[in-house]
């Protein structure tokens, strides 16, 4: 069954923006670390923040984190994302839940072509049935060497069901629909807006950080103001291989 991406930050530090506000504000002035949470009204913090953003001064905003609930994504999206070395991942594993009809990823190309559709859902019918029967045929397989070992049914079963699905897996495909969840601080996520908002990032992934940025603008507007792929704030980094659409990148980013 096809699935659709869902983005949810579930967690996030309280007052990310006073916060790093309060951080910045040790590295400039003569406060000390009980004054530093002084003075630092909304006025304060947006002006502090805004010079701070232009600066470039990035090592503050790592005091901020957020952490996000996705699903609706494929496995070929989550090997993308865990490259992304400065973050924190825990994802639904195929090895201890069995992928008993699974949900799948169908990317829009495919869908656009005359029968694409219909030859994809069948190719994950296909391997459906192929999982299903594999992981069948090793469960039962285990089982019966665990339960001649004197092990009882039931915790035979569950025992022969790990170690039957685990590879059965090898089956499942990358469209295989996954669930992640996801902590990064500012810092590194400005980083990732920067690699995959961009047009020349994959399709399913540039989807991704577009609505985790725009997660991210509700709640820190200021630390987020320039989030996106480097073209919303200087020229393409891209050269000849630039998509050559900065003007209709910038305009779709300054309304998120």
């Amino acid at each position: 069954m096809e699935t659709k991406l869902s983005v949810t930050l579930i967690q996030h530090t309280p007052e990310p923006e006073k916060l790093v506000a309060a951080a910045a504000k040790l590295c400039y002035s003569k406060a000390g670390a009980g004054e530093i949470m002084d003075d630092l009204t909304d006025e304060n913090v947006e002006r502090f923040l805004s010079r701070l953003m232009d600066m470039g001064h990035a090592s503050p905003i790592e005091h901020a984190s957020f952490t996000f609930a996705i699903e609706g994504v494929s496995r070929a999206l989550t090997h993308q994302l865990v490259r992304h070395r400065m973050a924190s991942f825990s994802q639904k594993s195929q090895r201890y839940v069995n992928e008993g009809q699974f949900n799948y990823i169908i990317p829009p190309e495919i869908k656009a072509l005359p029968g694409g559709e219909a030859t994809f859902i069948e190719g994950m019918e296909n391997a459906q049935k192929t999982y299903d029967l594999l992981a069948g045929m090793l469960i039962e397989k285990h089982k019966k060497a665990l339960m001649a070992e004197g092990i009882a049914e039931k915790q035979a079963f569950m025992a022969a069901e790990k170690l039957g699905i685990e590879d059965a897996r090898f089956m499942l495909p990358n469209a295989c629909e996954t669930k992640i969840v996801v902590s990064m601080n500012a810092r590194e996520l400005l980083h990732f807006f920067n690699q995959r908002c961009c047009n020349r990032a994959q399709w399913e992934i540039q989807e991704l950080a577009t609505e985790m940025l725009r997660a991210c603008k509700k709640v820190a507007p200021i630390l987020f103001k320039n989030g996106g792929p480097r073209c919303v704030e200087g020229p393409c980094p891209e050269g000849t291989m630039t998509c050559g659409q900065i003007k209709e990148v910038r305009e779709k980013f300054s309304q998120i």
